[in-house]
């Protein structure tokens, strides 16, 4: 499925041009932050393959207020020429190309345990 124009963020990379984006509202698993936030890409004219970006931070609309960091469009690009150093086809119909970058992500909110009664 394409990604719109509307919501979505035009990024430039090597001459190329792609859409972006991120989900406003988080999924149930990363309101809890047990899953990290992810975003995808496509190509702007041509949309085949879309790419999958997973980060290692919790999204920012998470019910915990845990912190997070912004998704620039510097991480976009380096992700863009990640996926496509490992193969993606941005052009080409297909499933969708998933990279990983969730390393070091810590699933759960940082909260202190309670105390036995």
């Amino acid at each position: 499925m394409a990604i719109g124009r509307k919501g979505s963020r035009r990024i430039v990379v090597d001459g190329t041009a792609y859409r972006w984006c991120l989900r406003r509202r988080p999924t149930y698993d990363q309101a809890l932050c047990d899953r990290p936030c992810t975003y995808a890409v496509q190509h702007a004219d041509a949309p085949g393959t879309t790419l999958v970006v997973t980060t290692n931070q919790p999204h920012a609309s998470n019910w915990f207020g845990v912190p997070s960091v912004a998704v620039l469009p510097r991480d976009v690009a380096a992700a863009i020429a990640s996926a496509l150093a490992r193969g993606w086809s941005p052009t080409e119909p297909g499933s969708p190309f998933h990279l990983n970058q969730s390393e070091g992500f810590a699933a759960g909110p940082a909260l202190p345990l309670a105390e036995p009664l």
